[in-house]
């Protein structure tokens, strides 16, 4: 915990918030990066209007599709050109060898993409049976796809 008078807020603190919440970096997290409490955050965001403009959901929004964009990436699968650097025995520079390199679909990916964006077709749901009085008791999970 720290101790003591939190530093006094400075303007170029709205800066450095901008780079961070693109980093997707929390509230919490900046008030470890300025050493100072998380209240403090909440006290800048209140009295500082460019502090609380660095905050705004707009940077947060394109972290966020960072990820979006990412993950649509691993469901589908995709290609990315990239280079392996050689130093032959003997040699008195390195060999550069570029490539292309296949990253397949991943399912994980593709199912974690399906069940948030069509959840009524891409669910998981579980059957159970018994007796109505008795403890539910799974029996089967199922992926359904309706058509």
């Amino acid at each position: 915990m720290l101790r003591g008078r939190p530093p006094k807020y400075k303007p170029e603190y709205a800066d450095q918030a901008i780079r961070l919440n693109k980093l997707g970096m929390t509230e919490s997290e900046m008030a470890q990066f300025f050493e100072v409490n998380p209240l403090t955050i909440w006290r800048w965001k209140n009295e500082h209007e460019d502090f609380c403009k660095a905050l705004c959901a707009l940077s947060k929004e394109e972290a966020d599709e960072k990820v979006v964009q990412s993950l649509y990436k691993r469901a589908v699968g995709f290609s990315r050109e990239a280079v392996k650097i050689f130093m032959p025995a003997g040699a008195s520079e390195p060999v550069y060898a570029s490539y292309v390199e296949h990253y397949p679909p991943d399912p994980g990916a593709a199912k974690l993409w399906l069940t948030n964006r069509r959840p009524k077709e891409w669910r998981d749901r579980i059957v159970h049976s018994g007796d109505p009085d008795s403890p539910i008791v799974p029996i089967l999970t199922v992926t359904v796809k309706s058509e």
